[in-house]
C-alpha cells in the first residue's frame, strides 16, 4: 500500500455525470481525483449511445437504400459490409473517448486515477492500480459514478451458450444468419431492428404483453407493428426457460400462452435490463445502503445515507439515460459549488428509444397520469396526417399529448415518427416553460415541418 493520498473530492468513474463533475469541482479550486477502472466516458462513448447509435445510422442506411424504388431511385441490390460498419464505430468511439481523456488530463488540479477502487471506510478508498500494487485516497467528499452493465436473467443453460449482450453484439463481423432476441426494452429493440436491417432474421421473446412495458399499450403495439413491418418475428408473453447449445447455433424453450415451443437461432442476444455496478466498491465499509437490486439510495439532491458520499448517473437507480447522468453532475455541481437547491423532484424526464421510426417520451404517460388521478385530456394524431412526413414517405407512428384539463399544461407526450426525438423535445421546452398547449396549436410555425404538426394534434383534444 503506497502512502495515502489526501484529496478535496473524488470521483469514481468517469461516465457522462463524473467527468463534468470531477472537472467543474477542479475548476473551482478543489484538488479532485478521478479513478477509472475501464476506458474513460463510461457506458456512453464506448458501450452505449456512442456506438449503438452509429450502427443504427448505418442500418438505417440499407434501409432507405432498399426502399429507394419507392422514391423512383435505382441503386441496384444492396449489400452490409457489417465489418466496414464496425470500423466506422470504433473509429467514432475511439475520437470521442480519446478526447474524453485528454480533457480530463488537461484540467488543473485534477489527477486521472487508473483502477478499481473500493471503500475501505467512510471518506477512504483503496485503488487496484491498473498497471499494478494500490493506492489509498481520502476526501471528505466522494461521488460514485459507476454507472451499470448488462444484467443475465435467471434462465437454464443461459451460462453455458455463448450468447450476446449489448457490447458483445456490436463487435460480430456479419449478420447473424436468425437472431434470437431475449427482452423487449429500448435496447432489444434498437439492436433486433438494425440487425433485421442487416439482413438477419430476428425473433424477439418478451416476457410482458407488450413491448416497452413502460409506454401505453397504443404506443407500444404501434412500435410492435412498425418492427412486424419488417420482418421482425415479436412473441409477447413468451417467457425463456431454458437455454442450450444446437449444433452450430442456440435452441430456446420458451412457455406462452399456447404450451411450451422450442426456438432455434444462430445467435442469442439477452437485452433483458442491466445491473448497477455496486458488487465491488464495499460499500457497507463506509456504511452505505443499497437497493434489494443494488443500485445505491439516494435522496433528491444524491446524498447516500454515508455523508460526505453522492451518487450519480445509472448506479443510484434513477431514469438510466446519459441525460439524466449529466444533469446529475449540474444538480451537484449547483448544491456544492454554488450554493444552489436543485432537487431531482422537478426534473421532467424525457428519452429517444432510436427505433426507427425514432420514440420520443416526455414527463407522464396517459396512463401514469391516470394512476396519480388526475383530471386531464388526451391528443392523438397519427404520423399519417402530418404533411412532411407524407412528403417524405415516412408516415408510420403516431402523436400523443397528455394536457391537465383545468391548467391546459402539457403533463407529458410521446412521439413515434420520423425525428420523433426532436419533436418530443418542443414538447418538453414548452412544458419546461410552463406553457398551456394553445401556445403550440396557435404557433405560426414554418411550412413545410415536423414541427407544424403540433398546429394540428392539439386541435384533436378528446
Amino acid at each position: 500500500m503506497s502512502q495515502e493520498m489526501r484529496y478535496d473530492a473524488v470521483v469514481i468513474g468517469t461516465g457522462q455525470g463524473g467527468k463534468p463533475l470531477a472537472a467543474a469541482l477542479a475548476g473551482a479550486g478543489h484538488h479532485t481525483a478521478v479513478v477509472e477502472r475501464g476506458d474513460v466516458g463510461g457506458t456512453c462513448v464506448n458501450v452505449g449511445c456512442t456506438p449503438t447509435k452509429t450502427m443504427v445510422a448505418s442500418a438505417r442506411a440499407a434501409h432507405l437504400a432498399n426502399r429507394s424504388p419507392e422514391y423512383g431511385v435505382e441503386v441496384g441490390p444492396v449489400g452490409v459490409d457489417l465489418q466496414t460498419v464496425r470500423r466506422r464505430k470504433r473509429d467514432i468511439v475511439d475520437q470521442f473517448r480519446t478526447g474524453s481523456e485528454r480533457s480530463l488530463e488537461a484540467t488543473q488540479g485534477l489527477d486521472l486515477i487508473r483502477g478499481g477502487a473500493s471503500f475501505s471506510g467512510p471518506g477512504t478508498l483503496e485503488v487496484k492500480l491498473r498497471e499494478g500494487g494500490t493506492s489509498a485516497l481520502r476526501a471528505d467528499r466522494i461521488f460514485i459514478n459507476t454507472g451499470a452493465r448488462p444484467a443475465v436473467p435467471p434462465v437454464e443453460g443461459l451460462e453455458e451458450v455463448p450468447y450476446l449482450d449489448s457490447t458483445s453484439i456490436m463487435e460480430l463481423g456479419e449478420p447473424p444468419g436468425h437472431l434470437l432476441v431475449l427482452g423487449g426494452g429500448y435496447v432489444a429493440l434498437e439492436f433486433a431492428q438494425m440487425f433485421r436491417r442487416f439482413g438477419s432474421e430476428v425473433t424477439i421473446i418478451q416476457r410482458g404483453d407488450q413491448l416497452l412495458k413502460r409506454e401505453d399499450p397504443d404506443v407500444a403495439g404501434a412500435v410492435a407493428d412498425i418492427l412486424r413491418d419488417e420482418g421482425v418475428e415479436v412473441l409477447l408473453e413468451a417467457d425463456a426457460t431454458r437455454a442450450a447449445k444446437a449444433g452450430e447455433g442456440i435452441s430456446l424453450a420458451v412457455d406462452t400462452p399456447g404450451g411450451e415451443h422450442e426456438l432455434s437461432g444462430s445467435h442469442l442476444l439477452v437485452a433483458t435490463g442491466r445491473a448497477p455496478n455496486t458488487d465491488s466498491l464495499n460499500l457497507d465499509a463506509a456504511g452505505i445502503e443499497v437497493s434489494k437490486g443494488g443500485f445505491v439510495k439516494v435522496n433528491e439532491q444524491l446524498e447516500t445515507s454515508t455523508p460526505g458520499v453522492w451518487a450519480l448517473g445509472d448506479v443510484n437507480g434513477g431514469p438510466a439515460f446519459t441525460h439524466i447522468a449529466y444533469d446529475d453532475s449540474r444538480l451537484l455541481e449547483s448544491n456544492l459549488l454554488h450554493g444552489g437547491e436543485a432537487s431531482t423532484s422537478d426534473r421532467i424526464v424525457s428519452y429517444t428509444v432510436y427505433t426507427d421510426p425514432q420514440l420520443g417520451k416526455v414527463g407522464l404517460s396517459e396512463q401514469e397520469a391516470r394512476e396519480r388521478g388526475l383530471d386531464f385530456r388526451v391528443a392523438r394524431m397519427p404520423m399519417s396526417r402530418v404533411a412532411r412526413a407524407m412528403e417524405m414517405d415516412e408516415t408510420r407512428g403516431m402523436m400523443k399529448a397528455v394536457v391537465e384539463s383545468d391548467t391546459d399544461r402539457i403533463l407529458g407526450g410521446a412521439v413515434l415518427g420520423v425525428e420523433g426525438g426532436e419533436l418530443m423535445s418542443m414538447l418538453q421546452i414548452a412544458m419546461m416553460g410552463d406553457l398551456p398547449f394553445t401556445a403550440l396549436r396557435d404557433a405560426p410555425l414554418s411550412h413545410p415541418t415536423l414541427a407544424e404538426s403540433f398546429n394540428n394534434l392539439f386541435t384533436r383534444l378528446d
